[in-house]
């Protein structure tokens, strides 16, 4: 296994792309919740908005997240022709699974480092990032009252709404330039 996607499956994986809420909002028995559960989270008001400006098209969240959950979640061990086979709709062939995965994670991992440039840089302390910051924030908040269930429905609704209006205001090509949009 290469450096790349040995960090992502080891070290990168565990901390960013797997939240302990996602295995906790439902545990499939087989194959069809496992599909079940994939389209529930695809099917996510939240996922839905932050997929237009993510790095990861739907295809590569999807083998992503096949890849990272479907083994825990089905409760065995899966070879790739079927991990393949639990993509939603058109059906794909192994290469075209890897290959998709490959590509997955080395967006994630791009992504990853430009954060660590960022941050390295200086950019990550200007004041234009902090509604960014705000909204890490709220999404650890959402993602903390998921896990623990300790809000109300009514309440995880109105912060999912927070959230959703925050990215589509930040979503503006000028947010970061620091001038009213």
């Amino acid at each position: 296994m290469d450096t790349e996607a040995y960090l992502l499956r080891r070290g990168v994986a565990g901390n960013f792309i797997r939240p302990r809420w996602a295995i906790a909002l439902a545990l499939p028995d087989g194959a069809d919740d496992f599909g079940r559960w994939l389209r529930g989270v695809l099917e996510d008001p939240l996922v839905k908005a932050m997929m237009r400006r993510c790095l990861l098209t739907r295809p590569q969240l999807e083998t992503l997240l096949i890849d990272l959950f479907a083994e825990d979640l089905i409760g065995r061990k899966l070879g790739a022709e079927e991990k393949a086979s639990l993509r939603l709709g058109k059906k794909v062939s192994r290469g075209s699974f890897n290959r998709t995965l490959k590509q997955a994670r080395l967006n994630v991992i791009k992504a990853i480092y430009t954060v660590l440039l960022l941050g390295y840089i200086g950019v990550l302390g200007s004041t234009e990032l902090e509604p960014y910051l705000e909204l890490g924030s709220t999404l650890k908040r959402l993602s903390n009252a998921l896990r623990e269930g300790e809000m109300s429905e009514e309440a995880i609704s109105a912060l999912k709404e927070e959230v959703i209006s925050k990215l589509v205001e930040l979503s503006r090509s000028r947010a970061l330039s620091g001038r009213e949009h």
